[in-house]
Order: C-alpha cells, then sequence, then structure tokens
C-alpha cells in the first residue's frame, strides 16, 4: 500500500505520470520500486548498441536456427568445448555481423557468457542459449526500459517453440520453469518475479562488467545469483512478456525431469550465497499457525485457526486507522494472506518438503487425507492459474505437477545434502509479511 502526497497524487492525473522534472522523476521511482506501477518508455536505444553472445555445446542446428532470426546484430558465439569446433564458415549466420570464440575444454555456461562478456565492446549485451530464437520485435521492446537509467537487466517472456507435440508438451507450455507469467513486473527477490533466466536477457555491458559477470563457480542457479546481487547493489531490474523468445523445451520424460532435478539443486548455493533468499515458506508466525490449525481438520484447529484470524485483522486494523474502512482494509489483507498461506504450504508440502510428507502419510491417516486433499487442491488450483487454450484438463495437469514437484524436491534434497547445508530448507517466518508500506 502506498500513500502520496496531494501534489504527488495530482501529477499522476488519468492514470499516467510522465516524468519531465525531479519532483515528478522521485515519484515516478516510488510507484516503480513499490510495484503499483509499470514504466511505458518514451524512448529506447539502437539495436546498433547491441551485441548478442550466445554460449554453445554440440548445438550446431540450434545454434543456426538461431542467428537466422538475429540478421543484422552484431554477434558473438562462444564454443564451450564442442565435440567438433563451432566455426563462422560452417554456420548459416542469416547475416549478422558474427565472431566465433572457443574454449578448449567446457567450462560452463557461465564462463563462456562471460567470455563473450569481455569480448564485447557495445553499451548493451543480449544472452541468448543456442536453444531459443526470438520473435518479431523482441529487442525493441526491452531496450525501452533502459531509457531509466537505474535498470540494468531486462528479460522477456519464455515462451514454448513447439507446445503441442505430445501431452507433457502442452504441460510443459502451461507450467515451464523459464516461463514467469503476462504480467510485467520489476524483478525482485520475494516478489511475483523474483528472478529470470538466462537463457534470454539484456544488460547495461558495464553493470556486468563491474560486478564480474556471472559467477563461474556455479552451473546452475547462476542467473538468479547475478539477478540478486544486482538488486542488492540497488539496480533495477524489470521483467517485459510483450517480448517473446521461443524456447525448444525438454519433452522426453527423461530430460524434462532430469532438468527439472538440476533446478532443485540449484537452491543449496544460493541459499549460502543470499541469506534468507530462497525459503520454501515464508509467512508470518500467525499465517503460518492460522494454516496449520485449519488444515488439521479438527474442531479445535478450525476454532485455533479463526481467533488467530480474528487476531490478525486486530493488529492490521491499527496501522490503516488514519484511511476509510480501516476494519474491511484489514479482513481483505488477512483473508488474502490465510488464502496465499493454504497453498504455499501446500505448495512446500508437495514440492519442498515431499520425502517427509510421504513419510508422515504412511503413518498416520489424518495426516494421509489432509495430503491427498491438498495435493489435489493445489494442482486444480495450479491448472486454473496456468490454463491454455487446448492444453491439459486438470486431472493430467495434476499429475504431472505432482511429478514436477517430485523432481525439483529431489534435486533440492540432493543438493542441500551434498553441500552439507540445510539453509534452503528452512522456512521464513517475518512478523511484518502484511505490515504495508506507507510513504508520504
Amino acid at each position: 500500500m502506498l500513500k502520496l502526497a496531494p501534489k504527488a497524487a495530482a501529477m499522476i492525473g488519468d492514470g499516467y505520470l510522465e516524468v519531465v522534472d525531479p519532483q515528478s522523476a522521485v515519484v515516478a521511482r516510488r510507484l516503480l520500486d513499490s510495484g503499483v506501477a509499470n514504466p511505458r518508455p518514451m524512448s529506447t536505444p539502437s539495436p546498433s548498441d547491441v551485441t548478442v553472445v550466445i554460449p554453445v555445446r554440440d548445438s550446431t542446428a540450434g545454434l543456426s536456427r538461431l542467428l537466422a532470426a538475429l540478421r543484422g546484430l552484431d554477434v558473438i558465439v562462444v564454443d564451450d568445448g564442442s565435440d567438433v569446433p563451432v566455426t563462422a564458415s560452417a554456420l548459416s549466420n542469416g547475416q549478422c555481423d558474427l565472431t566465433v570464440l572457443r574454449h578448449e575444454t567446457s567450462r560452463g555456461p557461465a564462463a563462456a557468457r562471460n567470455t563473450g562478456l569481455r569480448a564485447a565492446t557495445k553499451p548493451f549485451i543480449a544472452f541468448l542459449d543456442s536453444d531459443v530464437v526470438p520473435r518479431t520485435g523482441w529487442i525493441e521492446v526491452m531496450l525501452g526500459h533502459f531509457s531509466d537509467p537505474a535498470v540494468a537487466l531486462v528479460a522477456p517472456r519464455i515462451v514454448a517453440l513447439e507446445p503441442e507435440s505430445s501431452t507433457l508438451a502442452r504441460y510443459e507450455h502451461a507450467r515451464s520453469s523459464l516461463d514467469l507469467g503476462g504480467k510485467e513486473a520489476a524483478v525482485q527477490s520475494g516478489g511475483p518475479v523474483s528472478y529470470v533466466p538466462s537463457a534470454a536477457i539484456i544488460a547495461r555491458r558495464e553493470v556486468l562488467q563491474e560486478f564480474g559477470g556471472f559467477d563461474e563457480s556455479m552451473h546452475v542457479a547462476e542467473d538468479v545469483d547475478l539477478c540478486w546481487r544486482l538488486q542488492e547493489s540497488g539496480w533495477r531490474l524489470r521483467y517485459e512478456p510483450v517480448a517473446h523468445v521461443a524456447h525448444d523445451h525438454r519433452v522426453t520424460f527423461a530430460d524434462w525431469f532430469g532438468r527439472k532435478k538440476f533446478y532443485g539443486t540449484g537452491a543449496a548455493p544460493l541459499a549460502s550465497r543470499h541469506n534468507g533468499m530462497v525459503p520454501p515458506v515464508s509467512m508470518s508466525p500467525w499465517t503460518l499457525f492460522a494454516c496449520l490449525a485449519a488444515a488439521s481438520g479438527t474442531r479445535f484447529g478450525l476454532l485455533g485457526a479463526l481467533a488467530t484470524l480474528v487476531t490478525m485483522v486486530l493488529r492490521l486494523r491499527r496501522l490503516f486507522t488514519g484511511l476509510d474502512q480501516p476494519t474491511r482494509i484489514a479482513a481483505v489483507l488477512t483473508a488474502q494472506g490465510f488464502v496465499a498461506g493454504l497453498w504455499q504450504l501446500a505448495s512446500a508440502l508437495c514440492r519442498h518438503y515431499w520425502p517427509i510428507t510421504l513419510l508422515a502419510v504412511l503413518f498416520s491417516s489424518r495426516i494421509r487425507r489432509a495430503a491427498l486433499t491438498l495435493a489435489v487442491a493445489e494442482g486444480v488450483a495450479d491448472w486454473v492459474t496456468h490454463r491454455q487454450p487446448d492444453g491439459l484438463g486438470p486431472v493430467r495437469h495434476t499429475v504431472f505437477k505432482r511429478i514436477d514437484d517430485v523432481a525439483y524436491g529431489t534435486g533440492l534434497w540432493q543438493g542441500a545434502i551434498e553441500a552439507r547445508d540445510l539453509e534452503a530448507l528452512k522456512p521464513r517466518l517475518k512478523s511484518d509479511t502484511l505490515k504495508p508500506r506507507l510513504r508520504s
């Protein structure tokens, strides 16, 4: 919740605020940083100011397909130890300005991107993986965000290249880990979009060089780490879903399951670098107690949940005494927090903590019934949120969602055990989860 002074509110007019002086710039910055507004850039850098860097290893066909979509751009391909070396003469480059660099032995995608970063000279650098194909207009839409000097990095929406080839492909089309949805947002840890994947991003070259680029010791989640390092230093990052980049999803079961598991292993190294930023559960103790009490299904549990929610309404009401209908606002926020907490808890039990849930259901019929109810309800709710035209029905979507969660959770526990660090499995309980931000 953002409270504006009358002079600041008057600048907004019909819902738009044009930055014309330092005062309007301050108001715009607060609106953007709070998440209640999105930018509409009036100017944009030129695509000629961008160097595209493509890390590749043994994917010549995908690389040629990508280069055909990069006509007129400056492109650096970094061959990360391919069995058959990549050469410019062997590629159909679509008439782009092409440079090929090579690592004689594979050093990982982070190191390959950094090699391209060091070789680039233009103000902006775009990283594209060799299994993507950008759609028309992608670069112009993303570059517009750099009219804001505080923005360091922008990412498009990652969509499916071939969404309808199989049942698994249809699920991945709707629920890909790379697709962050259709709502534009600031990229902020703990927000609706907490990171963006490095499969397709554009950033300021000098900023990335200042930060040393990607962490080459990380072979998974290095893109999340980069986003959070930039955020922690005060830079802004944007997610722009109007720009589309298509990704060739893994749609054979073994590859798909393995990739989901691989993503899960990234939680442990992230937790060691960014304390408290990768919790499986993040809510206030009040909300957690209310959710657990309600999930018990007992009379005392339901009464305890109701009493806790009433207490939360009364506590929150004190924060809104200067506003109209403070009780209604507090009740709405409490209800939203409770419902969100239920689904977050259900998701964590099926995803992050599924081994513990499995052990519990083996020994308790009551827990078995509650876990089954939560697993089905959360899966159906996920289907409602992510369903696509001609996509899967609720039953098959829920089945694949549960398998998806098992794969990720397996990787999460594997990574934590190998690192001998359980930080990525610890919930984060914060008493100010529902506390609004009031600024004047």
